[in-house]
C-alpha cells in the first residue's frame, strides 16, 4: 500500500479515537482513561507485530534509537494525557481541530531540527490550516452548535424574566410600605 493510503487510514482512525474517547471518558478520570487506553494499545500492537512476524532481537536496537523511541513515547503519553483532559472539558470537534495544529508544529520542528525545507506552497497551506483551526476553535459564537446557542439564549431569557419578576415584586411592595406609613401617621 502507498503511504497516502496509510496516512488516510491514520486520519480516519484518529477521528474515531476522538469520538470513542469522548464517549469513553464520561464519568472516569482522564488520566486513568489514558492508562487503560495505553494498555489496549500495547496489546493490539503486540498482536499486530506478531501477526506480521516482525519481532526482532532487541539487541539490534542502538542506544540512539532507544533514546529517541523513549522521547517519542514520552511525547505521545503527554499528548494523550492532555488530549483526553481537553476532550473531557471541550467538544470533540473543537478539541480535535485544535489538536491538528500538531501538523503545523511538525512542519516547523522538521524545519528547525531536521533541516527540512518548506516550499511557498507548503507555507501557504500551513497558513490556511492555522486560519481554519482558529476559525473553528476560537469563534465559539460562529462554530457553536445551534443547540448550545438555543440553550444560551434560553438561559439569558430566563435570567431576564427573573430580573423583571423581582423588579415587579419590589415595585409592588413599595406602595404597601407607603400606605402603611400613611396609615400610621393618621392614627397618631
Amino acid at each position: 500500500m502507498s503511504w497516502i493510503v496509510y496516512a488516510l487510514l491514520a486520519a480516519i482512525f484518529a477521528a474515531c479515537t476522538a469520538i470513542f474517547a469522548k464517549v469513553g471518558l464520561v464519568g472516569i478520570n482522564s488520566d486513568l482513561a489514558t492508562f487503560i487506553r495505553t494498555c489496549f494499545i500495547v496489546a493490539i500492537t503486540a498482536a499486530w507485530v506478531s501477526y506480521l512476524g516482525k519481532w526482532e532481537s532487541l539487541s539490534g536496537v542502538s542506544i540512539k534509537q532507544w533514546i529517541f523511541l523513549f522521547l517519542s513515547a514520552a511525547s505521545t503519553g503527554l499528548s494523550w494525557l492532555f488530549y483526553f483532559k481537553a476532550l473531557q472539558e471541550g467538544t470533540a470537534a473543537h478539541v480535535a481541530s485544535l489538536d491538528k495544529l500538531s501538523v503545523v508544529f511538525v512542519a516547523v520542528f522538521a524545519f528547525i531540527f531536521l533541516g527540512e525545507k518548506l516550499s511557498w506552497r507548503e507555507i501557504f497551506g500551513l497558513g490556511l490550516m492555522i486560519t481554519g483551526i482558529l476559525i473553528l476553535t476560537l469563534k465559539p459564537s460562529v462554530a457553536q452548535p445551534q443547540e448550545q446557542q438555543a440553550q444560551t439564549q434560553a438561559s439569558e431569557q430566563q435570567a431576564q424574566t427573573q430580573a423583571s419578576e423581582q423588579q415587579a415584586q419590589t415595585q409592588a411592595s413599595e406602595p404597601q410600605v407607603q400606605t402603611q406609613a400613611s396609615e400610621q401617621k393618621q392614627d397618631k
